[in-house]
């Protein structure tokens, strides 16, 4: 896909979007209102998209490394 978007807040829409798609499975249904309609099934979806096994980070765990990092200063 190349589209873009009017901003920061349309595109974290759109990856939420995609997010909620590949966890319930569905397909990907989006059209922008005007001129730009994207229908693509979950199989296609899921190959495509690359998952890493990152972990989750708690706002504690970032608060408890900023102040770790002034401590050392």
């Amino acid at each position: 896909m190349n589209e873009s978007f009017a901003d920061g807040t349309q595109f974290k829409i759109f990856l939420k979007l995609v997010h909620n798609c590949l966890e319930q499975k569905t397909d990907l249904n989006f059209f922008n209102g005007t001129d730009f309609l994207v229908h693509v099934p979950y199989k296609i979806l899921n190959s495509s998209v690359v998952l890493t096994n990152a972990q989750e980070v708690s706002a504690s765990d970032i608060v408890k490394s900023k102040i770790e990092a002034l401590v050392t200063r």
